[in-house]
């Protein structure tokens, strides 16, 4: 059987919330028939950037049937299917799975973190791909598990054939390199910062799933082109554009300054979940700076 390609840029689609806190669909729709006309290669729902631990499950999988309905032909579609059990996992992939999406994304468990021994998460992921009924991709994202995939544990459990990549969004640019030199070939390595992607895709990543994408789309794919064509002054050029987005909405005011950039740039970002608050007055008028600076004026509502 073909392993289905993952090479592209990937939003890591934010979740809209109506004022009254409920997930708006149809917000999702009028992101997504925008997305639809970019060159995204598909779409990320429920990862971290999709406040992923803040939806109940029935919200989840209202949001993956709108987004099997509504995204366009031939993108591909990745679930966020991780729970903190091994079994509640695999059950979560098999209903992405059952709605018709193409692959599963699937954090570390961390909330036993001192027990969360290579070991321990070796069996996980073996196990899960053992039951999913779809391809699984490791999730590495450190900055919220505190819990790092590393190159011994990708080499252990990339050879069942079900694990077909991995996104690692550390930003640990020679980190990747020893995944990627430890992987068996075919490995497919998705990294989740803009600011390394260049030099990630140098090393053998080939794609990103960002969450800069679901602000700055096109922007993002240009800088992924520019890196897969060799052109790497002007890719360079391009991952330098976007790092001061990056920071401001990655680092610094996170999944409410990236909605509020959105709201801005005619997409809809709405208000975050509690307990994460929307950005304040300070943090509005930085973002405003740096989009005056990074797309023409015409791009921005008032």
């Amino acid at each position: 059987m073909a392993v289905m390609k993952l090479h592209g840029i990937f939003p890591a689609v934010t979740t809209p919330f109506a004022a009254d806190g409920s997930v708006a669909v149809s917000k999702l729709c009028d992101n997504l028939a925008r997305y639809n006309q970019t060159r995204l290669a598909g779409y990320v729902l429920n990862g971290s950037t999709g406040e992923s631990v803040l939806l109940r499950w029935p919200e989840i999988e209202r949001l993956w049937e709108t987004a099997k309905e509504f995204a366009a032909t031939g993108k591909i579609l990745i679930a966020g299917t991780a729970a903190e059990s091994t079994s509640e996992t695999i059950e979560h992939t098999n209903r992405a799975a059952a709605i018709g999406f193409d692959a599963a994304l699937v954090r570390t468990p961390h909330f036993y973190k001192p027990f969360m021994t290579p070991e321990a998460l070796a069996e996980y992921y073996l196990r899960v791909a053992d039951g999913a009924r779809i391809p699984v991709l490791i999730y590495s994202v450190p900055v919220f598990t505190q819990v790092t995939v590393k190159a011994p544990l990708v080499a252990k459990v990339a050879e069942h054939p079900n694990i077909i990549g991995m996104k690692d969004s550390s930003g640990d640019v020679p980190g990747v390199t020893e995944i990627m030199a430890s992987a068996p070939e075919g490995f497919q390595m998705l990294v989740g910062s803009p600011s390394t992607l260049h030099e990630s895709l140098e090393k053998g990543a080939v794609g990103g799933v960002l969450a800069l994408a679901c602000a700055f789309p096109e922007m993002c794919v240009d800088a992924y082109e520019a890196s897969r064509d060799g052109d790497a002054q002007r890719a360079q050029a391009l991952q330098e554009n976007l790092r001061s987005a990056a920071s401001l909405l990655g680092t610094q005011y996170g999944i409410p300054g990236l909605k509020y950039a959105m709201d801005r740039l005619g997409y809809y970002g709405g208000l975050p979940r509690l307990p994460l608050l929307p950005v304040g007055a300070s943090a509005r008028k930085a973002i405003d700076e740096m989009l005056a600076e990074l797309v023409p004026e015409s791009a921005v509502k008032s």
